[in-house]
Protein backbone atom coordinates (compact mmCIF):
# COMPACT_ATOMS: atom_id res chain seq x y z
CA UNK A 1 0.00 0.00 0.00
CA UNK A 2 2.51 2.82 -1.22
CA UNK A 3 0.24 4.81 -3.68
CA UNK A 4 -1.69 6.27 -1.11
CA UNK A 5 1.11 7.79 1.89
CA UNK A 6 -1.02 11.08 2.24
CA UNK A 7 -4.43 12.65 1.67
CA UNK A 8 -3.57 14.50 -1.13
CA UNK A 9 -2.60 11.30 -2.65
CA UNK A 10 -5.82 10.60 -2.76
CA UNK A 11 -7.31 13.92 -3.08
CA UNK A 12 -5.11 13.56 -6.52
CA UNK A 13 -6.65 10.32 -7.31
CA UNK A 14 -10.42 11.72 -7.30
CA UNK A 15 -9.65 14.25 -9.16
CA UNK A 16 -8.17 12.29 -11.58
CA UNK A 17 -11.40 9.92 -11.83
CA UNK A 18 -13.54 12.75 -11.44
CA UNK A 19 -11.94 14.32 -14.53
CA UNK A 20 -11.48 10.96 -16.38
CA UNK A 21 -7.76 11.70 -16.73
CA UNK A 22 -6.97 8.58 -14.24
CA UNK A 23 -5.42 5.99 -16.91
CA UNK A 24 -6.62 2.16 -16.96
CA UNK A 25 -4.33 0.55 -15.63
CA UNK A 26 -4.03 2.83 -12.31
CA UNK A 27 -7.82 1.84 -11.72
CA UNK A 28 -6.76 -1.02 -9.38
CA UNK A 29 -8.92 -2.40 -6.44
CA UNK A 30 -7.27 -0.36 -4.26
CA UNK A 31 -7.52 2.75 -6.01
CA UNK A 32 -11.31 1.79 -5.78
CA UNK A 33 -11.15 1.65 -1.95
CA UNK A 34 -9.06 5.03 -1.82
CA UNK A 35 -11.29 6.82 -3.87
CA UNK A 36 -14.50 5.65 -1.91
CA UNK A 37 -12.76 6.67 1.15
CA UNK A 38 -12.06 9.98 -0.46
CA UNK A 39 -15.76 10.29 -1.35
CA UNK A 40 -17.04 9.41 1.57
CA UNK A 41 -15.21 11.63 3.60
CA UNK A 42 -14.95 15.00 1.20
CA UNK A 43 -17.54 14.27 -0.79
CA UNK A 44 -20.77 13.14 1.00
CA UNK A 45 -22.95 14.46 -1.51
CA UNK A 46 -22.02 12.24 -4.55
CA UNK A 47 -21.13 9.33 -2.49
CA UNK A 48 -24.77 7.63 -3.32
CA UNK A 49 -25.18 4.68 -5.62
CA UNK A 50 -26.37 7.05 -8.69
CA UNK A 51 -23.27 9.50 -8.10
CA UNK A 52 -20.89 6.26 -8.18
CA UNK A 53 -22.68 4.77 -11.80
CA UNK A 54 -22.47 8.13 -13.41
CA UNK A 55 -18.14 8.60 -12.10
CA UNK A 56 -17.62 5.06 -12.95
CA UNK A 57 -19.68 4.63 -15.89
CA UNK A 58 -17.98 8.11 -17.17
CA UNK A 59 -14.40 6.90 -16.26
CA UNK A 60 -15.20 3.29 -17.93
CA UNK A 61 -16.25 5.41 -21.26
CA UNK A 62 -12.97 7.61 -21.28
CA UNK A 63 -10.95 4.13 -20.89
CA UNK A 64 -12.87 2.84 -23.72
CA UNK A 65 -14.20 0.18 -21.50
CA UNK A 66 -17.88 -0.92 -23.01
CA UNK A 67 -20.86 -0.65 -19.69
CA UNK A 68 -22.78 -3.65 -20.79
CA UNK A 69 -23.85 -6.68 -19.41
CA UNK A 70 -20.47 -8.52 -19.21
CA UNK A 71 -18.67 -5.59 -18.92
CA UNK A 72 -17.50 -2.18 -17.36
CA UNK A 73 -19.63 -0.92 -14.69
CA UNK A 74 -20.99 -3.32 -12.36
CA UNK A 75 -23.84 -1.81 -9.90
CA UNK A 76 -23.92 -4.78 -6.93
CA UNK A 77 -19.99 -4.64 -6.83
CA UNK A 78 -19.65 -0.96 -6.18
CA UNK A 79 -22.25 -0.59 -3.57
CA UNK A 80 -21.10 -3.63 -1.80
CA UNK A 81 -17.63 -2.08 -1.90
CA UNK A 82 -19.02 1.46 -0.95
CA UNK A 83 -20.20 0.16 1.77
CA UNK A 84 -17.19 -2.16 3.16
CA UNK A 85 -15.06 1.13 2.74
CA UNK A 86 -17.70 3.50 5.13
CA UNK A 87 -17.68 0.42 7.39
CA UNK A 88 -13.37 1.18 8.69
CA UNK A 89 -13.83 1.82 11.86
CA UNK A 90 -12.69 5.56 11.92
CA UNK A 91 -12.96 5.94 8.47
CA UNK A 92 -14.88 8.86 8.50
CA UNK A 93 -13.07 10.57 11.06
CA UNK A 94 -11.43 13.70 9.53
CA UNK A 95 -8.35 13.85 12.18
CA UNK A 96 -7.77 9.89 10.99
CA UNK A 97 -5.14 10.35 7.53
CA UNK A 98 -7.02 8.30 4.70
CA UNK A 99 -3.82 5.99 4.60
CA UNK A 100 -4.69 4.44 7.62
CA UNK A 101 -8.16 3.45 6.87
CA UNK A 102 -7.13 2.35 3.70
CA UNK A 103 -4.56 0.04 4.78
CA UNK A 104 -6.67 -1.26 7.57
CA UNK A 105 -9.61 -2.04 4.72
CA UNK A 106 -6.49 -3.41 2.39
CA UNK A 107 -4.93 -5.87 5.19
CA UNK A 108 -8.49 -7.45 6.16
CA UNK A 109 -10.47 -9.64 3.92
CA UNK A 110 -11.51 -7.03 1.36
CA UNK A 111 -8.04 -6.22 0.49
CA UNK A 112 -8.55 -9.33 -1.88
CA UNK A 113 -10.46 -8.61 -4.81
CA UNK A 114 -12.37 -12.05 -4.66
CA UNK A 115 -13.58 -10.99 -0.82
CA UNK A 116 -17.10 -10.65 -2.74
CA UNK A 117 -17.55 -14.19 -4.01
CA UNK A 118 -17.57 -15.24 0.14
CA UNK A 119 -21.23 -13.52 0.07
CA UNK A 120 -22.66 -14.00 -3.75
CA UNK A 121 -22.04 -16.97 -6.40
CA UNK A 122 -20.66 -16.14 -9.20
CA UNK A 123 -23.68 -17.13 -11.12
CA UNK A 124 -25.81 -14.60 -9.24
CA UNK A 125 -22.80 -11.48 -8.93
CA UNK A 126 -21.90 -11.98 -12.48
CA UNK A 127 -25.73 -11.83 -14.01
CA UNK A 128 -26.51 -8.54 -15.73
CA UNK A 129 -29.17 -7.91 -13.18
CA UNK A 130 -26.94 -7.52 -10.36
CA UNK A 131 -24.12 -5.53 -12.73
CA UNK A 132 -27.40 -2.99 -14.05
CA UNK A 133 -29.03 -2.98 -10.12
CA UNK A 134 -28.11 -3.79 -6.27
CA UNK A 135 -29.19 -7.46 -5.75
CA UNK A 136 -28.81 -9.08 -2.37
CA UNK A 137 -26.00 -11.61 -1.40
CA UNK A 138 -27.10 -15.33 -2.27
CA UNK A 139 -24.71 -16.94 0.33
CA UNK A 140 -23.56 -14.70 3.29
CA UNK A 141 -25.20 -11.59 4.72
CA UNK A 142 -22.76 -8.62 4.50
CA UNK A 143 -21.76 -7.19 8.18
CA UNK A 144 -23.62 -3.72 7.14
CA UNK A 145 -26.59 -2.18 4.89
CA UNK A 146 -27.09 -1.68 1.69
CA UNK A 147 -30.02 -0.84 0.84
Amino acid sequence: MTDFPTDAHFEELATRVLDRTLPHAEWTHEAHFAFALWMLRHRPDRSNSEAFRTIIIALNEAHGTPNTDTSGYHHTITIASLGAAGFVPGSGEMDRPLAAALAELMVGPYGRSDWILAHWSREQLFSPEARKSWVEPDMAPLPWSCS
